[in-house]
């Protein structure tokens, strides 16, 4: 046995269960447990934490699944990190797993947990030494080092902590623990921007002149103060969060379906469904994350003297690279009337950075994770499978498929970027990208609930779930 099987074979990990399946109510204790660890968590300051420079970049807290300052800073960034460059490797063919033996499958998850524990200590390590987290600068050299290295280890545990929750909520819960922190942080940003009858300091809203956070209770507000714009500013922000919610569910549903058949069994078959997002939301994360990172590096760049992709006054851009790729709120400078051409331009420039990059990554997606007409028409071939009237050929189910894939490709890149950049120019109530992260996540979490635990689920439960479907 090689010396990585030995390391892969020690490494801690979450006992799966020894039932073949789990009940719905089992299933359910053990998401809600980790979701109610995971809310705790982030509610732990960091000890010795000084300067958070990171606190202005919420967006990409929300992505990451993070509460930048708390002991879950890292949130599930180290081991999105780790599972897409290791299956990019994979899908490029420099490195291959047989992921159909049970060794395979073994060596390429015990290799991914490896990576996500190397990106653990690598992005702590960033956080704190470059100054995204810092101790207090009141310190003397020789305890500000300490204390870098005490926040490093609190970074650490706490993305460790992440990685076998979601090793809990894959083996024991719904979905993956991955996409259930992305939604949970998501929809408790809406929630708290929809409701929160609080200030941004913490304090009560009512019998103040300060504004709430939730714009249900600033449109009361404002109807009662007989404020009209405040009013029609925060019914806009709704109803662009209920708008963007319901295209984008619409557009998730939306699928093509390519019959199929046994080869040997006649009179059976099943349909191959084909997502109109093909990539789901993986192109728009890509594209927001490299924005958001764009964003962070220009921060340290003028911290450091050398504001080489722009200047921020506050939390917003004044000049320079970061200027055009950070979205404006077009629905509240049109009806404030503080609309501008160049505000106008900003946008489009914004949208088609979206687009654009959603489009490339759709396709670099495509062709490097084992997505293409190729990889597909194998996958299917090696089901046994075949499409009605066509001779049980690679090259002949490859070409039919490259008929719809490419295609679904470029244009689900296309409805992804345009819906989540028109998400945070109409001002939504979070960022475009969380709410399709949301909904997706929560759509394709319905699915499989429905398809595999209707039996399961109370009465009335399961009747909502079937009227829904």
């Amino acid at each position: 046995m090689s010396y990585l099987d030995n390391l892969i074979l020690n490494l801690p990990e979450v006992k799966g269960p020894e039932q073949k399946k789990l009940s719905f109510n089992e299933k359910l204790k053990w998401t809600l447990i980790c979701l109610v660890a995971f809310f705790l968590l982030g509610l732990i300051p960091l000890y010795g934490l000084g300067e958070n420079a990171l606190a202005q970049f919420e967006f990409l807290s929300i992505i990451l699944g993070a509460s930048f300052g708390s002991i879950i800073s890292l949130g599930i960034g180290p081991l999105v990190t780790g599972s897409i460059v290791l299956q990019l490797l994979n899908g490029s063919g420099l490195v291959k797993f047989d992921l159909s033996t049970p060794e395979g499958k073994r060596r390429y998850q015990g290799i991914q947990k490896i990576m996500s524990l190397f990106f653990i200590i690598f992005e702590a390590g960033i956080y704190v030494f470059m100054g995204g987290l810092s101790p207090s600068l009141m310190l003397d050299p020789s305890q500000f080092r300490i204390m870098q290295f005490i926040l490093v280890g609190q970074l650490i545990v706490g993305g460790i902590l992440i990685m076998f929750m979601d090793e809990i909520i894959s083996k024991w819960g719904f979905g993956s623990g991955i996409s259930l922190f992305i939604a949970a942080g998501v929809s408790s940003e809406i929630v708290i921007r929809a409701f929160s009858p609080l200030t941004t300091n913490g304090t009560w809203a009512f019998g103040t002149s300060q504004p709430a956070v939730g714009k249900v209770w600033v449109f009361i507000q404002s109807l009662a103060s007989q404020n009209p714009m405040g009013a029609v500013l925060a019914l806009s922000a709704i109803l662009a969060t209920i708008l963007i919610f319901f295209l984008a569910v619409y557009l998730q549903a939306m699928k093509v379906e390519i019959p199929l058949s046994f080869g040997r069994i006649r009179g059976h078959g099943i349909r191959w469904p084909l997502h109109f997002m093909y990539t789901s939301n993986i192109p728009v994360i890509l594209i927001s994350a490299l924005l958001a990172n764009v964003q962070l590096a220009a921060r340290l760049f003028e911290k450091w003297g050398h504001p080489l992709l722009g200047t921020y006054s506050g939390s917003s851009p004044v000049s320079g690279f970061v200027l055009w790729i950070t979205p404006n709120n077009l629905i509240q400078a049109i009806i404030t009337g503080n609309i501008t051409a160049m505000i106008i331009v900003y946008s489009v420039v914004y949208m088609g950075f979206m687009v654009v990059g959603a489009i490339i990554f759709s396709w670099f997606w495509v062709q490097t994770s084992g997505m293409d007409a190729g990889a597909q028409a194998k996958n299917i071939l090696n089901s046994g499978l075949q499409i009605p009237g066509f001779r049980r050929d690679q090259r002949v189910l490859e070409a039919i498929l490259e008929r719809y894939i490419m295609p679904l490709t470029v244009m689900g890149g296309l409805a992804v970027g345009l819906l989540a950049a028109s998400a945070d120019l109409i001002g939504a109530l979070t960022h475009g990208t969380g709410i399709l992260l949301a909904v997706m996540i929560i759509y394709r979490l319905y699915e499989d609930i429905a398809k595999h635990h209707m039996m399961d689920m109370h009465p009335a439960l399961a009747k909502m779930m079937g009227g829904m479907s």
